[in-house]
């Protein structure tokens, strides 16, 4: 083997992977800005869902709790959306985002994600069920039953999918769990 022919090879595949890292160095320092306004945009988006009423957030946190405070055009406190709670699902942790308002209603859930099993306990992220959050916030959580039909501060669970269903109402509880502690120290 001569020299020659394996020093230029190798000469021309590192020529090709400098010039591509060059260019993908290059597109990051460009798309980067861009990137974090739109998660910015997104993060306000999601929180303006869970919380309709709020106009505007602003970070709080209390001891380890960390929080928005949900304000409207008048800079009026129209309730609280927790970001930090999870619970462990039947594929893995499953995140959610809880808005409550300032008289202590459940205003939105939004899972924010999950590897839950598609068709099941994918499921989580219908309205439906959802939507059966929206009641009061309970200093004692909220109970998931497996069937029947829910009480006040009763969730009923997902059929096949109760693990999931356990998971995202321990989230919830854990905001409604913040929610009161937050209150407290206002």
């Amino acid at each position: 083997m001569k020299p020659k022919a394996i020093l230029i090879p190798t000469l021309v595949l590192f020529l090709v992977c400098l010039c591509v890292t060059a260019a993908l160095a290059g597109t990051n320092m460009l798309t980067k800005p861009i990137i974090a306004q739109l998660n910015i945009e997104t993060a306000k988006q999601s929180r303006q869902q869970v919380l309709p009423d709020a106009a505007d957030f602003e970070e709080a946190s209390k001891g380890d709790v960390q929080y928005h405070i949900g304000k409207d055009a008048s800079g009026q406190t129209v309730g609280y959306v927790f970001t930090n709670t999870s619970n462990s699902g039947y594929g893995g942790a499953v995140e959610v985002m809880t808005g409550i308002d300032a008289e202590g209603n459940v205003t939105g859930v939004v899972i924010l994600g999950h590897n839950e099993t598609p068709g099941l306990g994918a499921n989580a992220e219908k309205e439906s069920f959802r939507d059966q959050y929206l009641q009061a916030a309970r200093a004692e959580g909220f109970s998931l039953i497996k069937s029947g039909t829910p009480g006040d501060g009763q969730i009923l669970a997902m059929t096949g999918a109760t693990i999931t269903s356990n998971a995202v109402t321990e989230a919830v509880n854990q905001s409604c769990a913040q929610y009161f502690t937050v209150k407290e120290g206002a």
